[in-house]
């Protein structure tokens, strides 16, 4: 990995509590990194190694990814010219052997990962198919009109609120990225440029503004605080609401090798059995919860006030099919470090092949995802220096590097013109979509490479 190899590009930073504004001695200078972590440790749980959920002792990481750049931190050209250090931090997975939470064990401060941020969502017709067809469902299932109030935690561009504006129901989006938030204003979207949290909530609340349904997609993984974002759920709800959160599915990332999910956004890698703990503690149930394909498997989970509403029988089924597997035993976990380096060694050798053979390779998609897996495999600049460049329908991430391993990043259009042999499919988790777009490159003899669940080529 580049932050691992070359230290002096890279400021590796504590993640414990007040420590996070002290920079640690660069990578490769004497002493113990992991001695350094431990005495910045402060009197916070992530510093004392404990569950961020129940409060236990987190035991021993099943897997390290090193130190790892912020993955949506995409620097430019002039930032590294300038000699400014992008900022690291460990990058490792753990669980806690008494609630089953799967979680990272160092946490960067979210000002830090969503201040100004990379990642708009209406940029992937997919995302937006999804987004259309959860609202309509929403819509009918909950009878939402125009005396409904709906909030969105992490409502990124509007992409998921068009949907109910266009249909006359009133909602508000909570976005912490100030860009971002922006964008959705423009848009029509009535937006509060805030992070989510039972404060937030109280005042909502106390202004009249209680909802009956609250949204969060792809956030609930990101709150390093996940018993102050569940209370916010449980305050913001009328009596009666319910909850509906989308987050990519523990279970997936273990079995199907979805490493690359792991990033310092992602604080946590939820399983039903770890969270039902959770919901109780703030007196919160789950009532629903459904397995979508959406980025390599997620949940999708309604929760409302203990009581208030019937509880389906998917709940205790998919509890009942957790426990078969051994969700709640340290052998689920044993051997995911072990397979996870057996896939990267099948990437590595094919990619060594191909370079062998005098032929090209570009990849696919600056997403975090492709960041850890970049990262974590050394590939880039400073590492196996085989990717020409990286394209990316986004226009906001065109013209920056990607981080740690500064490939550059370009239109779609660049793999038509500059024809690369392969192209390595980052977002492999919206294959269907990108080979989709890429049809006339992939007529042209074009191929790509997708690197996991198991390395192919298509």
């Amino acid at each position: 990995m580049f932050c691992q190899r070359e230290g002096k590009n890279c400021g590796v930073m504590a993640g414990q509590g007040g420590a996070w504004n002290r920079a640690l001695p660069r990578v490769g200078e004497s002493g113990s990194l992991v001695h350094r972590m431990e005495v910045l440790a402060s009197s916070e749980s992530v510093g004392k190694r404990l569950c961020r959920s129940c409060g236990g002792a987190l035991g021993r990481p099943i897997l390290d990814l090193g130190i790892q750049p912020l993955a949506n931190n995409l620097p430019r050209p002039e930032d590294l010219a300038s000699g400014r250090p992008e900022p690291c931090f460990p990058l490792r997975l753990a669980v806690c052997p008494a609630c089953w939470l799967m979680q990272i064990t160092e946490v960067v401060p979210p000002v830090e990962l969503f201040g100004n941020y990379l990642y708009f969502s209406s940029f992937s017709d997919a995302m937006l198919r999804h987004a259309r067809a959860a609202a309509g469902r929403l819509m009918a299932n909950e009878r939402l009109g125009a005396g409904s109030f709906l909030v969105e935690v992490a409502s990124n561009d509007g992409y998921l609120l068009r949907n109910f504006v266009e249909a006359g129901v009133p909602c508000l989006g909570i976005e912490p990225a100030s860009n971002v938030a922006e964008v959705a204003v423009k848009r029509g979207i009535p937006t509060l440029n805030e992070f989510f949290g039972l404060a937030l909530a109280r005042r909502l609340a106390s202004e009249g503004r209680r909802a009956d349904v609250v949204l969060g997609n792809n956030v609930f993984a990101h709150a390093p605080d996940t018993n102050d974002f569940v209370a916010g759920l449980g305050a913001l709800l009328k009596p009666g609401g319910v909850a509906v959160l989308e987050f990519p599915y523990g279970c997936e990332l273990v079995e199907q090798l979805e490493f690359d999910t792991i990033y310092h956004e992602h604080v946590f890698y939820f399983t039903l059995s770890a969270l039902l703990p959770l919901f109780a503690r703030h007196g919160m149930e789950v009532t629903d919860v459904e397995r979508m394909a959406i980025h390599g498997g997620s949940l999708r989970l309604s929760a409302a006030h203990a009581g208030t509403r019937a509880v389906m029988p998917s709940v205790a089924g998919l509890l009942d099919e957790e426990r078969g597997k051994g969700v709640c035993g340290a052998g689920y976990y044993e051997a995911f470090a072990e397979r996870v380096g057996k896939l990267r060694e099948a990437l590595l050798g094919l990619l060594r092949e191909i370079q062998g053979r005098g032929q090209s390779i570009a990849a696919y998609g600056a997403s975090a995802k492709g960041s850890t897996l970049l990262n974590f495999y050394g590939l880039g600049r400073g590492g196996m220096d085989c990717i020409e460049f990286v394209a990316d329908r986004s226009t906001a991430k065109q013209g920056r590097l990607t981080p740690g391993t500064h490939l550059p990043i370009v239109g779609p259009e660049a793999l038509r013109e500059r024809k690369p042999d392969y192209t390595l499919l980052l977002t492999w988790n919206f294959a269907e979509e990108i080979l989709g777009q890429q049809a006339a490159y992939r007529a042209a003899g074009g191929r790509f490479i997708v690197p996991l669940p198991v390395v192919r080529v298509v």
